[in-house]
C-alpha cells in the first residue's frame, strides 16, 4: 500500500527551510555516512513518505507521536535517529534507548533491524521476551548494550530485578502501541515509563488512534509533532495493490472452499488467520492433507518452534501459514502474496493490520475473506470504514478447478519447452513415434505431467453457492447490535472467573491474561462484568474452552482462579443470580 504524507506541526514553529517534505534521498536527512553506507548495501534508495517525515524531527530531539499502517517504513524511521544520536563514547553498559513493541516476533524484527542499520557503529543491540531463557538475556544486559528492543511484561521483569537500568535512556518508543494496549499491557507501560527519567525523548507509533492513545500521548510526550501518514486515494483507472474480495461460505464447506480458491490463486506464499490455536490446528492439519506446505503459528508454540516455522516460510519450504492474530504480530514476509481472513474480523482495523501485509513497495497483493452469510454484514461496515470496495466472488465450482488445473498444466509443459534441456528423452520420443501417432505420444505425455502435479481433491463435490443478502434480509439493521442489556448469542460464550473486585480485579486484568495466555485478539472479547467476588467474561465459543485452559494454568492479580463455563450461558437470558455483596454488582464493560 503506498502512502501519502500529512503532518500536523504546532503552529508556532514553522518547518525549517530544509524541511523533511523537500528530502528526497538519504543522503539529504543528514545521516552519518555509516549509516548512509548500510542503507545502500541494503538496496534503499530513498525514504518512504514516513521516513523523510520522522527522521529530521527525531534527529532534532523532538517527541512525536505518528499514526502509520504496517509495511510503511516506521522502524527505519525511528531507528536511524536512535542509531544517529547514539553517542560514541559509551562508558556505562546501560541501554540509551528502550523499544517497546507488543510481541516476541515484532522484538526480533525491530531487532534485527537495528542491526543492520548499525553494524558499521558497533551498535548493541539485545532483544528481551517471554519464552527465551532468561540467563542469556542476563549476560548480555551484564555486558553492556546500547539498545533495548523488549515486549512490556519482560522488560518489567527485568527492572523488577534489577537487571535492567533506564537511568541512561535517552529515548523511549512505544511501536505499535494500540496493539500493547489491546493485549492489556497499559499498566505495564505506565510502571516502565516511571522508571524512564523525566528529560527523555518519547515517541509513539500506533496504527489507530483511539482515545486512549490520546490519554497517553498527553501524560507522557512533551509538546509532541503529529504525522499521520495517510493512504493515497486511488487514482482513478488504476488497478489497486491490494486487490480485496470474500466468498460467503457455510462454515461447514470452508476448508474445501479455502483449498479451491488457494487452487485457483496459486500463491507464492500466504497467511490465513484463524481466530484460535485450536482452528489453527485442525485447518494446517487439513491444508496439509491437500498437499499445502502449510505451517501453524498461535501462543501455544515456544520461541524455537516459532523460529522454525518462520525460517521455512522464509526459506520456501512452507507456502502457507496458518496463525491467530497475535502470534503473527509484527511478521514481515516478502514473498508473501496473499493473506486470507478464515473468518470476518471482529474489528475494521484488524482487517487493516492483516491486509497491510502484501501490497508493499509496490507488489500487487490479494486478500480474500471467507464469510459466513451471518458475516455479510460486516463486510459492509469494513467497506465504509476503509473506503475500500471488497468484491463478492463465487466459489470455483468443480469445472472452474478443472479448467485451472489444466491451465496450470499448460504453463508448466510451456516453461520445461523454452527452459529445460530436452535432449535426455528424445530417445524415447522416437522410440514411441515408430510405433504411435506424434500428437498421441505428446498427449499422453501431458496427462501423466497433469495427473503427477495436479493434487488431488474434492473434485466430485460440488460447495454450495449461498446467495449474497443485503443487510435487511435478516434481523433489521440497528437491532440487536447495543450491548446494554442484550441476550447472549450462540456465538459467543460466558467465562466465569472466581475472582472479583475484592481481588483488585479490572477489565485490563482479564483481557491482559486472556489474551497473554491465548491466541485471541483483545478485541475478540466481548462484555466484562466484574462482581465482589467473580467475574464473567464473554469469548467467541470458538475459543472457550482455549481461554479457560489457559486461565486455569495462569495467575491474575497473583492469584489462581476457578475457571469455567458460566452455568448460566447458553444465551438463554441476560439474567444473573449474586449472592450478598455481590447484589450490588456494577457492570464493566471496555
Amino acid at each position: 500500500m503506498s502512502s501519502a504524507p500529512v503532518r500536523h506541526d504546532p503552529p508556532t514553529e514553522p518547518p525549517a527551510p530544509d524541511g523533511p517534505e523537500e528530502a528526497t534521498a538519504f543522503t539529504d536527512l543528514g545521516l552519518r555516512d555509516e549509516l548512509l553506507a548500510a542503507l545502500s548495501a541494503l538496496g534503499y534508495e530513498e525514504p518512504t513518505p514516513i521516513q523523510r517525515e520522522t527522521i529530521p524531527l527525531l534527529l532534532s530531539g523532538r517527541d512525536l507521536l505518528g499514526q502509520a499502517a504496517t509495511g510503511t517504513g516506521k522502524t527505519a524511521a525511528f531507528a536511524l535517529p536512535l542509531l544517529q544520536r547514539m553517542p560514541d563514547d559509551r562508558p556505562t553498559g546501560d541501554p540509551v534507548a528502550l523499544v517497546l513493541v507488543p510481541t516476541r516476533e515484532l522484538a526480533v524484527q525491530v531487532s534485527e533491524a537495528f542491526h543492520r542499520y548499525g553494524k558499521d557503529l558497533g551498535a548493541r543491540v539485545l532483544p528481551i521476551y517471554g519464552g527465551q531463557p532468561i540467563g542469556r538475556q542476563l549476560r548480555a544486559l551484564d555486558a553492556g548494550v546500547d539498545v533495548v528492543v523488549a515486549t512490556p511484561g519482560r522488560a518489567l521483569d527485568h527492572i523488577a530485578r534489577g537487571t535492567l537500568n533506564l537511568g541512561g535512556l535517552a529515548t523511549v518508543v512505544l511501536d505499535e502501541a494500540d496493539e500493547m494496549l489491546d493485549m492489556g499491557f497499559a499498566e505495564d507501560i505506565e510502571a516502565i515509563l516511571e522508571h524512564a527519567p523525566r528529560q527523555r525523548q518519547t515517541v509513539l507509533f500506533s496504527a489507530t488512534m483511539p482515545s486512549r492513545i490520546d490519554g497517553l500521548a498527553r501524560k507522557h510526550l512533551t509538546d509532541p509533532v503529529r504525522i499521520l501518514i495517510a493512504r493515497e486515494q486511488q487514482v482513478a483507472g488504476e488497478a489497486p495493490r491490494v486487490r480485496q474480495s470474500a466468498y460467503i461460505v457455510a462454515r461447514a464447506h470452508k476448508p474445501a472452499a479455502l483449498g479451491r480458491v488457494l487452487d485457483v490463486e496459486s500463491p507464492t506464499a500466504a497467511i490465513v488467520f484463524c481466530r484460535s490455536r485450536e482452528e489453527v490446528d485442525r485447518l494446517t492439519e487439513t491444508m496439509n492433507g491437500r498437499g499445502y506446505r502449510a505451517e501453524a503459528l498461535h501462543g501455544g508454540m515456544s520461541q524455537e518452534q516459532r523460529d522454525r516455522v518462520m525460517g521455512r516460510l522464509r526459506g520456501g519450504t512452507a507456502d502457507l501459514l496458518v496463525a491467530t492474530d497475535v502470534a503473527a504480530r509484527g511478521l514481515d514476509v516478502e514473498q508473501l502474496t496473499h493473506v486470507v481472513n478464515y473468518d470476518v474480523p471482529s474489528a475494521p482495523e484488524s482487517y487493516v493490520h492483516r491486509i497491510g501485509r502484501v501490497g508493499r513497495a509496490g507488489r500487487e497483493g490479494v486478500a480474500i475473506t471467507l464469510a459466513e452469510p451471518r458475516e455479510h454484514r460486516m463486510l459492509k461496515t469494513i467497506e465504509r470504514v476503509t473506503g475500500q470496495r471488497i468484491a463478492i466472488d463465487k466459489i470455483p465450482t468443480v469445472a472452474d478447478m478443472r479448467t485451472r488445473r489444466l491451465e496450470l498444466t499448460q504453463a508448466a509443459v510451456r516453461e520445461s519447452l523454452l527452459e529445460d534441456d530436452l535432449d535426455p528423452y528424445r530417445a524415447i520420443v522416437e522410440s514411441l513415434t515408430d510405433e504411435f501417432d506424434l500428437v498421441e505420444v505428446a498427449l499422453a505425455a501431458v496427462r501423466l505431467a497433469h495427473e503427477a502435479t495436479s493434487p488431488g481433491s474434492d473434485d466430485d463435490e460440488e460447495i454450495p453457492q449461498v446467495p449474497v443478502r443485503g443487510p435487511r434480509e435478516g434481523r433489521p439493521e440497528g437491532r440487536g447490535d447495543r450491548r446494554p442489556g442484550r441476550p447472549r448469542t450462540g456465538g459467543t460464550t460466558q467465562v466465569f472467573i472466581g475472582l472479583g473486585r475484592r481481588a483488585g480485579v479490572r477489565p485490563q486484568d482479564l483481557v491482559g491474561a486472556i489474551t497473554g495466555e491465548t491466541g485471541i485478539n483483545g478485541r475478540d472479547i466481548g462484555s466484562i462484568e466484574i462482581a465482589d467476588r467473580f467475574s464473567l467474561v464473554e469469548v467467541p465459543h470458538s475459543v472457550a474452552d482455549d481461554v479457560i485452559a489457559g486461565l486455569r494454568g495462569s495467575t491474575i492479580k497473583g492469584r489462581k482462579a476457578t475457571v469455567r463455563r458460566d452455568r448460566d450461558g447458553d444465551g438463554s437470558g441476560d439474567e444473573r443470580r449474586f449472592d450478598g455483596g455481590d447484589r450490588r454488582e456494577r457492570r464493566d464493560r471496555r
